[in-house]
Formats: structure tokens, sequence, C-alpha cells
């Protein structure tokens, strides 16, 4: 899912009661008190999967920008991640916050392939060949829209474009309606060994409610063609705030989907936002699960996960012990970015297609979202930056700053000043006073030589990386609207 063109990204509502978190609270916690803190910290704000976040972005960025940022950037010893956006779906599901294209126009999908292949090429031609790939994505929309014949097309693209790594990370996000064992066996030929199943709930009711109807015996079939086939790495992703989910409906869906027993869980929270997405105005306000409700759904989540012993990596992810998104956790080396947490902090990302983002240390680059305006200015023989940004020394250490609290739960301030070559305590005078009242409500713990997030602090993440975020202090009428933190 390419959540980065809208400042408005999915979010679950924060984890609750489970015996960590309680004693998180010394001791003391109730549903009242959990409630209270929850309704204070409740505001706008960022899931930071880029620092600046994307809505700073701006169209003063253009195509020349990023052909001199290409140029400037080809260092061999970097790796690179390589995202592709297919926007089309044969039907819209709507709670949808992606950039996507519903149609049963298969030409469009057809000749989009061939835009790509331009698109690459021209990048290709600025890229040292000596960089290899090790990193690989589709997303969409649905990237499995794709015929099989044309999965393997794409791929022979890509393949005689760049340099692919023989242990590439290769996933694919894939939804279980109208896909074939063949469309499977199509990226496991292509050297795919990855999935996530777009799996978001197994209630009939709540189903039908955003048009995404997917039987629980269809997702089974799809999931065990996937084990049979050896992808190696298997993610579910999960909704919860649906129109019409209970917490009896989604404990049904969670103790199916731990019956599976796949490798990763991205349990996300319906983000409402009809203002932005029109298509939401199909889901009535009336249905969707109210405030109680939604606190007790992320209570039965992380007892449930808890007990199936899966490590809560953070921001709604979770991953068995032995994954390697919890060791790089562990050893401090778990980044992220457009896709969310990542193990390849070390590589560039190129996207590819409408509204796809490209990321490197110095700059991040968006193209144009719209597909008809995407597909002119690639036929037209350019690059289609639609705006971007070029990141500041400021922004560069903000975002190292933020990125710690978030992947590591801490960040030692003595080893952060030597490596920026700066007094810590001084420069983040703000971001130190804002952190305040989050150490007295017990979500970080503050001595002499580190920064650390506690089992509670886990809950408000998105709160204690904003306390190191000046560009919210930037007072606009029409400024950015983000998700509720909870």
């Amino acid at each position: 899912m390419d959540i980065g063109d809208i400042p408005v990204e999915l979010v679950a509502l924060p984890a609750a009661c489970c015996p960590a978190y309680n004693a998180g609270l010394n001791g003391k916690a109730d549903m009242t008190e959990l409630t209270a803190l929850l309704e204070k910290y409740s505001k706008p704000g960022p899931r930071y999967t880029s620092y600046p976040t994307a809505p700073y972005f701006h169209t003063g960025f253009t195509e020349a920008d990023w052909l001199e940022e290409l140029r400037a950037s080809q260092r061999p010893e970097r790796g690179l991640s390589l995202y592709f956006h297919i926007p089309f779906c044969d039907t819209l599901c709507y709670y949808c916050g992606c950039n996507m294209v519903a149609t049963g126009d298969y030409t469009k999908a057809y000749q989009y392939l061939d835009f790509l292949d331009m698109e690459m090429a021209r990048v290709q031609a600025l890229t040292d060949p000596a960089r290899q790939v090790r990193q690989l994505h589709f997303g969409g929309g649905t990237p499995t829209y794709l015929r099989p014949q044309d999965i393997r097309r794409l791929m022979a693209m890509i393949r005689a474009r760049f340099n692919l790594a023989p242990d590439a990370e290769m996933g694919c996000e894939v939804a279980p309606r109208e896909l074939t064992r063949d469309h499977l066996l199509a990226l496991r030929e292509s050297g795919y060994n990855r999935l996530s199943m777009g799996v978001q709930g197994l209630d009939d009711r709540v189903q039908k409610a955003v048009n995404r109807v997917q039987p629980e015996g269809l997702i089974s079939q799809v999931y065990g063609w996937a084990r049979e086939l050896g992808f190696q790495s298997i993610n579910m992703d999960l909704i919860v705030g649906l129109p019409h989910q209970t917490v009896a409906s989604f404990a049904h869906t969670l103790d199916k989907a731990l019956e599976w027993s796949p490798d990763r869980f991205a349990v996300f929270g319906y983000a409402h936002v009809p203002w932005m997405k029109k298509h939401q105005k199909l889901i009535l306000e009336k249905d969707l699960p109210d405030f109680t409700t939604r606190l007790d759904l992320q209570q039965l989540i992380h007892e449930r996960m808890a007990a199936a012993k899966y490590v809560n990596i953070g921001l709604d992810h979770f991953a068995k012990p032995d994954d390697e998104m919890v060791k790089a956790q562990q050893t401090r080396t778990l980044w992220r970015n457009f896709q969310g947490y990542t193990t390849h902090k070390e590589c560039d990302i190129y996207a590819f297609g409408a509204s796809s983002i490209s990321q490197t240390p110095d700059c991040y680059m968006q193209n144009e979202k719209n597909l008809k305006k995407y597909q002119e200015r690639i036929g037209a023989g350019g690059l289609a930056v639609e705006r971007g940004l070029r990141l500041t020394q400021e922004d560069k250490l903000r975002r190292d700053a933020i990125t710690k609290v978030m992947c590591d739960m801490q960040l030692d301030m003595a080893e952060f000043g030597r490596v920026w070559q700066l007094d810590f305590a001084s420069h983040f005078a703000d971001a130190l006073t804002d952190l305040q009242p989050l150490v007295a409500d017990g979500f970080v713990e503050i001595d002499a030589s580190r920064i650390k997030v506690t089992e509670l602090g886990r809950l408000f993440l998105r709160n204690i990386a904003m306390c190191f975020d000046p560009y919210l202090k930037q007072a606009s009428e029409s400024g950015p609207r983000y998700s509720r933190t909870a």
C-alpha cells in the first residue's frame, strides 16, 4: 500500500491494557485512566514514513533538481531499493486511502507497463551499473491486477535495466480476490520471496459494507498456495475500526489469522477522511465503531498477539521472534521509509509509476499522482516529477532523532551529539521541553545520557516523535491534515 501521496494515513489506535502496559502505569492503570490518556494525547500527527513528511514536499523541486540529484548521488557502495506502483484495482474498496484506479479495462494496465519501462530507461541511464538492487517491491492499488504473463514481462524489464542482487528481498502486495495460483507462480518464478496479503477482516457484514468480499475459504486457499510455492515471508494486513466491526467479529478474524501463522502482521486502524477520499462517503459514520469499542479492539489485538508470541515492533506491526525485523530492532539497524519499517537503511529508493516516492539521503521526490499526467510526461520524453524536497542539515539530524525514537525506542544523547557534532541538550532544547509532559505521564524516561521510550510510551510513539518536529509548529490554516494519533 502506497500511502506517501496523502497526508492523512491509516492509523491504529494505540494498544491497551495488556499486562506490560498496565505495568507501565505502575500497576495503577485501569481502562478509565488509559482512556483519559488516549483522549488527552489524541491529536493529528504523522506516522513519519519520511521526515520532513510528505505534505512539506513542494512543486519548486523540479525534474531538473531530481536529475541533478540522480547524477550526484551515485555511490557504488549504496544499494538500491526499487518500488513499482501499480495503481489498478478490479473494484473499489470503500475504505481505501491509496492512489488507485478501479477499472475493468485491462488495456490500461498493459499500456502502463510501457511507461514504466520508459521511466526505468531514463533512470537507468544515470545509475552506476555496479549498484545492486537489494530490495524490490510491487505496491498499489493491486499489483496482482497484472496478469501472470505481465508480471513476468515487468520483471524481465526490471532485470534488463538493473543489477539485482542474488539474495534481493523481493515483495509484492496481493489481494486474494481475483488472485490465481498462476499469479503466485509467476511471482515465484520471477524471484519474489515475500508477500503481503490484504486480509483486512473476515466478517461477512463488514466485508459487504466496505465492498471487499473475500470468503475465509478463499484466503485460506491463497495462503496455502503461497506456502506451497515457498514464499519465505508472508505478512497479513488487518484493519480495525471498519463499519459494523465488533470485538466478537474481529476476535474471529484474529484467531483465524493467527491459526494461519503468517510471519508478520500489520494491523492498521481505519482513518475516515471523506473530505480527502470522496469514496469514503459510501461508509456511513454511524456504522463505525465508537471510541470505546476501538479501544477494546486494540486490547484484543495485543492480548492475542502476545499470547501467540508475536513481538510488537511498533506502530501496528508485529513479527515472530526470529524475524529479521525483530533482530534489526534489537541491533538498532531498523529504519523507516514509505513502505513502513525496513531493514534496508543503506539503500536509495528509486520509485516508478504514478504517485510513487523516491528517496536519497539528501532528497525526496514524488511522481505525478494523476495517471494521465504521469503518462503524458513520461511519453513526452522526460520524467514525471510533481514535487519533492531537498533536505537541510537540520532536517537530516531531526530525521535521525525521530528515527531512533521510532525504531530503537531510545536515543543516546551523548552519542548523537558526537556523531552530529553538537550539544544535544542545547540543540534540542525545544524537544526536551515538549517531552516533559510525556515524562510526567510515564511515556518517556530521560536521564543524563539517554531518552528511553517506556512500554507505556509505545502506545504514544507518534506523540513522542512529534516533540522533535519543528514543522508541526508552523501555523497554517491550510496546513497538512494528519490522522489522529489515537
